[in-house]
């Protein structure tokens, strides 16, 4: 969880962002965004002709670009736009470019305050942490991860040149994982998904060993057993065991090492999460078809729904919620299997209090955008907002809220809901 302990969290409201100030020619106004905190807040901006600037409360980033876009705010408050300047791109962070340009960049990801991408350069493909590409390109990379003491990046990668529809090749195997750019020597037939462990020591994997043929691969040396598919492997966050849903008979089951520890009776099984001492583990599962919930330590939560997403967890390790689809255009948010609030035209992920107690959310009703606690709305509404934050002593709310160009941020009681 986030550090807020050095965050402002006096009551009431302030604007730290007012695009109607915007002086100058500008031909349009991408959309608004606003820090983690609520401190920062702005949007991309079309100054001219093929020229963008970043607008951050109530004034322009010094550097102009040709194109500005994907802008991201890391955990500590930096801004991060993906850039480009003379037919390269790169990313600014705080108005500063990184010294190298390449030939695209995508995918940010953060972590204990490196900021890691994907790149391309010469169509060739790896990760830049901070700026420093990796020494090995390959012609083919993708599902990228940074690890969670941002020491290590991984991504899967083709490692064999195949020609265009050489089946017998790709059948033989031209995939493999690369950390910090070297490849495992192992190959597989595909590769998906890798995740570092607690101390970004070990990598595992999704592989394909044959067309029919699925198990999960760590540091390079495959699980014993095979399955007709298995889905993202996580490690436990003590034990260092890793566990991936797996499919058997046609229903899908948990396996922990290779061995099945939740019998294969589910119609589905993924996206599953540790609590952080490994005693609890949640995943969303289903019952039927079209019939998905929440499960608990092979407990499945009693209700269904036509869609369950955006699991979220509780610091105590004991609760959960999601977004459930309730209607034919509408949604909600269940915690722990009961239905909270009403009705909305489109929800984000469920926020935790500290104290586990209270589930904050921002959504759409309507024209309006809102933030929801315990199914009740906040008093205003707005043309757009951010995502909640509770303070640490879980008795504040931190709206960002955008009306009118104007971005206001909301400290906010827990008793204005």
């Amino acid at each position: 969880m986030q550090d807020t302990s050095g965050w402002s969290w006096d009551p009431g409201k302030s604007v730290v962002c007012d695009t109607t100030k915007i002086s100058g020619e500008v031909q349009w106004l991408e959309e608004l965004f606003a820090s983690p905190d609520g401190e920062k807040a702005g949007c991309v901006a079309c100054t001219d002709d093929a020229e963008f600037g970043v607008y951050v409360n109530d004034e322009f980033w010094e550097n102009r670009y040709e194109k500005a876009i994907t802008p991201k705010f890391t955990p500590d408050g930096r801004l991060v736009v993906t850039v480009s300047a003379d037919m390269e791109w790169t990313l600014a962070v705080d108005g500063e470019s990184w010294p190298e340009g390449y030939g695209f960049v995508w995918d940010h990801k953060f972590a204990a305050g490196k900021i890691a991408c994907a790149v391309q350069q010469d169509m060739q493909y790896g990760m830049s942490v901070d700026g420093e590409i990796w020494e090995t390109l390959y012609e083919n990379a993708n599902n990228f991860v940074l690890s969670p003491d941002g020491s290590s990046t991984a991504c899967a990668v083709q490692v064999q040149r195949t020609a265009a529809a050489d089946i017998g090749a790709f059948k033989s195997g031209v995939f493999s994982i690369a950390v910090d750019g070297k490849a495992w020597s192992e190959v597989f037939m595909n590769c998906y998904t890798p995740c570092f462990n607690a101390d970004s020591s070990s990598v595992a994997c999704q592989v394909r060993r044959t067309l029919s043929d699925y198990s999960i691969a760590v540091d390079g040396k495959v699980w014993d057993n095979n399955f007709q598919c298995v889905w993202e492997p996580l490690f436990h966050p003590i034990t260092g065991e890793v566990f991936a849903p797996v499919r058997l008979g046609g229903k899908w089951g948990m396996a922990k090492d290779g061995q099945v520890i939740w019998d294969a009776k589910w119609t589905q099984l993924w996206q599953p999460q540790f609590n952080a001492d490994g005693s609890n583990l949640f995943a969303i599962c289903a019952t039927d078809f079209g019939k998905f919930t929440v499960i608990k330590n092979k407990a499945p939560w009693s209700a269904t729904f036509p869609v369950v997403r955006d699991l979220v967890m509780s610091p105590d390790g004991q609760r959960a919620a999601v977004v459930v689809k309730t209607g034919k255009e509408t949604y909600g948010v269940v915690v722990d299997g009961k239905l909270v609030g009403g009705d909305y035209d489109m929800l984000f992920a469920p926020v935790f209090s500290p104290d586990s107690n209270n589930v904050a959310i921002r959504g759409r009703k309507g024209a309006d955008w809102v933030v929801v606690m315990n199914g009740k709305p906040y008093t205003e509404g707005f043309d757009r907002c951010f995502d909640p934050v509770f303070s640490p002593d879980s008795s504040m709310v931190l709206i960002k809220g955008a009306t009118h160009g104007k971005v206001e941020r909301i400290v906010a009681p827990l008793n204005q809901f």
